[in-house]
């Protein structure tokens, strides 16, 4: 993989954020955790290049994204669509899913993780994230829609700057 600047990136943050999904990965060499994603965008603020995602705080990569303060972003094309559904579907709390999805991590200098499959990716650095709330929502249906006992805890939102992007 080689890096580009952010700036140049050609995808579609839409197109590959909705229809792609992405792998969220937080932690470290040692120990860090992978998850789907089909929920995000990309653009520009505060002068930089961003990336937003929404994490539930039941999910395992919660924690490491709180930790590190950091995220990478790994989009690996349809041919590996088969991916997601064990990291979507699975805890690594419970088990080896990058082992069970056949992925191969790949450990940047900047401490990035990012797979040998990914076709671009992103590693971020958190500069903003709150929590989202029952009240603010405009259209009150959304949170009934989305929130509950039965389908889980409100979603946190990170705002991250890109700090790299790798192709293949």
């Amino acid at each position: 993989m080689k890096t580009i600047d952010p700036r140049r990136i050609t995808d579609n943050p839409i197109d590959i954020i909705g229809r792609e999904w992405m792998l969220v990965t937080a932690g470290t060499d040692r120990r860090f955790n992978t998850m789907t994603a089909s929920w995000g965008g990309a653009g520009y603020l505060w002068n930089k290049p961003v990336a937003a995602i929404f994490v539930r705080p039941e999910r395992h990569t919660f924690g490491f994204i709180e930790q590190t303060g950091a995220f990478s972003l790994s989009f690996l094309g349809d041919e590996h669509k088969n991916v997601h559904k064990i990291t979507g579907s699975k805890s690594g709390r419970d088990t080896d899913k990058i082992a069970e999805a056949g992925l191969h991590p790949v450990f940047t200098e900047t401490g990035g993780i990012l797979y040998e499959e990914t076709r671009l990716g992103l590693e971020c650095r958190v500069l903003y994230a709150d929590t989202i709330e029952a009240g603010n929502f405009s259209d009150s249906s959304l949170a009934a829609q989305w929130y509950g006992p039965e389908k889980g805890g409100f979603h946190k939102m990170y705002i991250a700057e890109i700090i790299r992007a790798w192709t293949k």
